[in-house]
């Protein structure tokens, strides 16, 4: 692959004493991720290195596991890596501990302009960008069975599109040997899974936005908790399922006819059940009303960051530039090595998977790029107890060992408490 390099202000002046000859060396930490990730940014890392002389990029993958320990190690050292993969959870506590060095001024303005409008705040804090955004993840999708919707007499080609809707297509598909649906029923999964259907709900979380009080018990979010609970007790889905809401498993290994579950999904499907997927079709998870241009996802992901104390931040970030914001072949190439499981945050690469033969006959990611993406919303920065206490009302709304009304009550009390303890009142990020 061949890119073109728009290398700024790259010499040996901008060098920590890693400069040699004129090349600065930067360090770049890559969390470890699927198998196909570590080879595409070995071959992207090694293209860059090869094009070029002014800037060497010194890879490094860390195991997921060791990942917060050895990072916080090395920022007490001083030793912090150049450019690190970020998720957009990290970001807005990071820069607030200013680990991160602000990237206007660093990237040139159209790298910005490039990034989708629902996703920009993502990467900001007070109005300056501290990431360039890689990738989304969509939280909640329906894949659904097409061979069995056709056999219970529902039409494969007009898939569900409010959440009673759903509850009828769960109920004809279930079956002596299948059920009909899967969705997330323990609260630590709860808690974060239907954060998309809290705002499809009530069109807010259930705290205010400047995370003063709590506001758990709108009526709106008795109806969610309503559709949870008549999945659950109607016996349409798994009462104790074997994996949680992250794994894919059970569609695809034929126990479920629908499931709601995240856009990686796909890439599992394609990996380890092929098999499903020519019986397999996607859509955005319905609407509480049937509005398709409300939330009902999440969309997580990853970033590339530079660290504030780096000497190289201007190396640094023009090699972030290449590899995120330039060409978008590039990045093309990532979602193609990805089985088309994860989404563009780019306009222009956008542009290019439209006109990308593979890209365009996959049979999922059009559904998914079109009419999932644009309507995600930003994964909430609050702590997670708020979101565990919100989890855990659902769980026990499902489960009949509280009634909606009550559930919320105690949410919104939790919450409350939450909110006091921590000190977290008017401490909400501004973008």
């Amino acid at each position: 692959m061949t890119a073109s390099l728009a290398l700024t202000g790259c010499s040996s002046g901008d060098g920590d004493g890693s400069s040699k000859n004129g090349t600065t060396t930067i360090t770049f930490w890559q969390q470890k991720f699927e198998d196909y990730q570590q080879a595409w940014f070995k071959k992207q890392v090694d293209a860059f290195n090869a094009a070029q002389t002014k800037v060497k990029v010194n890879l490094q993958v860390v195991p997921a596991d060791t990942w917060a320990q050895k990072l916080k190690a090395a920022q007490a050292a001083g030793s912090a890596p150049d450019v690190q993969t970020t998720n957009y959870g990290n970001i807005n506590a990071a820069a607030a501990n200013g680990e991160l060095a602000e990237l206007d001024g660093l990237l040139p303005a159209s790298a910005f302009d490039d990034i989708k409008a629902n996703v920009k705040s993502f990467v900001s804090a007070n109005g300056k960008h501290y990431a360039y955004p890689m990738l989304v993840e969509p939280s909640t999708v329906l894949y659904y069975r097409t061979d069995l919707a056709q056999a219970a007499g529902l039409d494969p080609k007009s898939p569900p599109k409010t959440w009673a809707e759903l509850i009828t297509w769960a109920q004809k598909l279930t079956t002596s040997k299948v059920k009909g649906m899967t969705i997330a029923s323990a609260a630590a999964d709860l808690g974060w899974s239907s954060w998309g259907l809290q705002y499809n709900a009530c069109g807010h979380l259930p705290v205010a936005d400047d995370w003063s009080k709590a506001n758990a018990t709108d009526a709106c979010y008795e109806q969610l908790l309503q559709f949870y609970k008549d999945l659950y007790q109607g016996g349409y889905m798994p009462k104790t399922p074997k994996v949680g809401y992250a794994d894919g498993s059970p569609y695809g290994s034929g126990e479920v006819a629908m499931m709601a579950g995240g856009s990686w999904v796909v890439g599992q499907l394609k990996q380890t059940f092929p098999a499903m997927i020519a019986k397999t079709a996607v859509a955005p998870f319905p609407s509480m009303d049937g509005d398709a241009t409300k939330p009902t996802a999440t969309l997580g992901g990853w970033t590339l960051t530079v660290d504030a104390k780096s000497k190289s931040k201007q190396s640094a970030a023009d090699f972030v530039n290449w590899l995120l914001a330039g060409d978008p072949s590039i990045m093309t190439d990532f979602f193609k090595a990805s089985g088309y499981s994860k989404y563009t945050v780019r306009t222009s690469v956008d542009q290019a998977l439209a006109g990308n033969a593979d890209a365009t006959s996959d049979p999922f990611m059009k559904v998914i790029s079109d009419q999932v993406v644009p309507y995600g919303k930003q994964e909430p920065a609050y702590p997670w107890d708020i979101a565990l206490a919100f989890g855990t009302a659902i769980e026990s709304a499902m489960k009949n060992t509280a009634s909606v009304p009550d559930a919320l009550k105690k949410a919104d009390s939790q919450i409350n408490d939450v909110i006091k303890k921590q000190s977290l009142a008017g401490t909400q990020p501004q973008h």
